[in-house]
């Protein structure tokens, strides 16, 4: 799936880490993803999240897309950090699933929670 993802690969995003159920990401914040106030922007945190979502929810076999999400932004991030994605499933349940990412940043600093709720295709 990774090496199909045009999207992540544009902006350096590296998986780091697989297993049944669990992912890690990692991009580094750029020029280019910093908004006016210096900080970097909350859609590319959320996109590195939601990639990790989404390795971890596909780590299974089956095709699985979100079904929904949302994020809670903690701490800011700046150019020249690296951020780290960890997804961790909390449950699975017919065809769909819930699962819960950590993104951190320099220093192990919480910079965003993500709950993402999947769904296989049939």
């Amino acid at each position: 799936m990774m090496a199909a993802d045009t999207a992540s690969a544009a902006l350096g995003i590296e998986l780091v880490e697989l297993a049944e159920g669990r992912a890690a990401c990692r991009m580094a914040v750029t020029r280019q993803m910093v908004n006016g106030h210096d900080l970097c922007h909350g859609g590319y945190v959320f996109l590195l999240a939601d990639t990790a979502f989404a390795c971890a929810c596909n780590s299974h076999g089956p095709v699985t897309v979100a079904a929904g999400a949302e994020i809670t932004f903690v701490a800011p991030a700046r150019e020249g950090d690296v951020l780290v994605a960890e997804a961790a499933e909390r449950t699975r349940f017919g065809r769909n699933g819930i699962y819960d990412i950590t993104v951190r940043g320099p220093g192990g600093r919480v910079v965003a929670e993500f709950r993402g709720r999947s769904r296989e295709l049939t």
